[in-house]
């Protein structure tokens, strides 16, 4: 074996460049690992995706392939000639950028290939909480048949659905939200008008106004709990928060106060902060929560789209070349870049 550059296979001579993949959230890795192979690269998965274990993996990696599991600067340091981490997603949140960018490594993600799930998603949960899903399903499990649910469901056409942030999944929901009858406005960083859809000048004018507030935006320092106690107090009674984004745009302990309270009436969350909830969490039992476990990006095209879309930005670093979506652009003009990489 050379040590920088990869493991030995069967011809003498040729070296291949090895790749961790931390964790996968899908049942196979045949096509990120026919991607790599057809680069001359070979995939090794981690068991558990703990962080000793993948600081010993890690050793003699060229490259990391990251799902969920966390890559702190822990990692990182344990890796010497990793040249790059690419994420399964958008969100790198669980990547200590920074350091990645100070040891040289380029850091990559896949920004679009889910927009219609998520987008489908967040719509499945404003007409679960409208239909009462919940409620009504346990009820039946249970032997009833609906008389015996308290409450009524409530008619969609002419409410107001707020949208915090005005992305790709934002607006790939726009059109979906109308076809069921529902005013759409929306509050983001741009400006920029986009037909059908009303401005809100601040998040505070979208959560008085809103029926359903329905999160769309990256989970940074400065949105970290964006959704707290003051906000859910500015919400109306009725209203409902759907969240599809990253679990730590909201501030747990406060969204269950603001249930128990009646702040709000209902919650519909893909992500939750922490994630997974334990097991006896409150929010797993109510009615008025509908809980799923961080699927809404899932489906068998969205799977395999982002798994041959990660490893190729792994192999587009491999062979020199600069990935399709760089989240550390400031590394490829560094001293310290790990890789000489000629543009597209």
């Amino acid at each position: 074996m050379d040590s920088l550059h990869g493991e030995c296979d069967d011809e003498p001579g040729r070296w291949r460049p090895k790749v961790l993949a931390t964790d996968i959230a899908w049942p196979t890795d045949e096509v990120e690992r026919a991607v790599l192979a057809a680069a001359g690269a070979t995939l090794v998965l981690a068991p558990t995706g703990d962080v000793a274990e993948l600081s010993a993996l890690a050793a003699d990696v060229d490259a990391i392939l990251t799902c969920f599991a966390k890559v702190p600067a822990e990692v990182l340091d344990a890796a010497p000639r990793c040249r790059t981490i690419a994420r399964y997603g958008v969100g790198v949140d669980n990547i200590d950028v920074e350091h990645a960018t100070r040891l040289g490594m380029v850091v990559s993600n896949v920004p679009v290939y889910c927009t219609e799930e998520v987008a489908d998603s967040a719509l499945l949960a404003v007409l679960a909480l409208a239909r009462r899903l919940i409620p009504l399903t346990r009820d039946v499990a249970a032997g009833g048949w609906g008389r015996s649910v308290p409450g009524t469901s409530v008619r969609l056409r002419g409410k107001v659905l707020g949208l915090v942030g005005l992305g790709e999944i934002a607006r790939a929901l726009v059109p979906r939200a109308r076809a069921i009858g529902l005013d759409v406005m929306a509050f983001s960083r741009s400006n920029d008008a986009e037909p059908g859809i009303r401005r809100a000048a601040s998040l505070a004018e979208l959560l008085g106004e809103a029926d359903i507030v329905s999160l769309h935006v990256p989970l940074t320092d400065d949105t970290r709990h964006l959704i707290g106690a003051g906000q859910l107090a500015a919400m109306k009674p009725t209203a409902w928060l759907v969240n599809t984004a990253r679990g730590g745009l909201v501030d747990t302990v406060a969204l269950l106060d603001a249930l128990d309270t009646g702040a709000i009436a209902g919650a519909a969350l893909d992500v939750t902060d922490p994630e997974p909830l334990p097991v006896d969490h409150p929010l797993r039992r109510r009615d008025d929560v509908v809980l799923t476990p961080h699927t809404a990006f899932s489906s068998d095209g969205s799977l395999a789209e982002l798994a041959t879309r990660a490893a190729g930005n792994v192999v587009d670093v491999l062979r020199g070349r600069v990935p399709h979506s760089v989240v550390n652009p400031e590394v490829l003009g560094s001293a310290a870049l790990r890789a000489p990489l000629e543009p597209r």
